[in-house]
C-alpha cells in the first residue's frame, strides 16, 4: 500500500495506445481516459475525460489525471449522485 502522502492519481493511470491512458478503479473498471493532442510542433493538450465525457483539458498529464480523478471522487461523496436508493418503507414512502 502506497504512503497516503505519496499517492497520486497518476498512479491509476495505464497507458496503451500511445498518447492514451485511461484511469481505472481499485476492480479494474475505467472511469477516465486523457489523451495527448498536438497543437502544434512545440504545444501539447491533454483531453480529459469522465465516463465517456469531456471534462477538460490540461497542460500536463499529471494535471490531467488530477481532474478526472478529482470528477471521480466528487462522484462517491454527498455532492454527487446517490450511492443506493434505499426503496420505501412499509407506507410506500421514500427513506431519506
Amino acid at each position: 500500500m502506497a504512503e497516503p502522502h505519496r499517492w497520486h492519481p497518476l498512479l491509476a493511470a495505464q497507458e496503451g495506445p500511445t498518447g492514451t491512458w485511461i484511469l481505472v478503479d481499485s476492480f479494474d473498471r475505467v472511469y477516465g481516459t486523457i489523451e495527448l493532442r498536438r497543437l502544434n510542433a512545440t504545444e501539447v493538450r491533454y483531453r480529459a475525460s469522465f465516463r465517456g465525457e469531456v471534462i477538460g483539458w490540461s497542460s500536463t498529464l499529471r494535471l490531467a489525471c488530477e481532474r478526472v480523478h478529482g470528477e471521480f471522487l466528487r462522484n462517491h461523496g454527498p455532492d454527487g449522485g446517490p450511492i443506493a436508493s434505499w426503496g420505501t418503507n412499509d407506507r410506500g414512502q421514500p427513506i431519506e
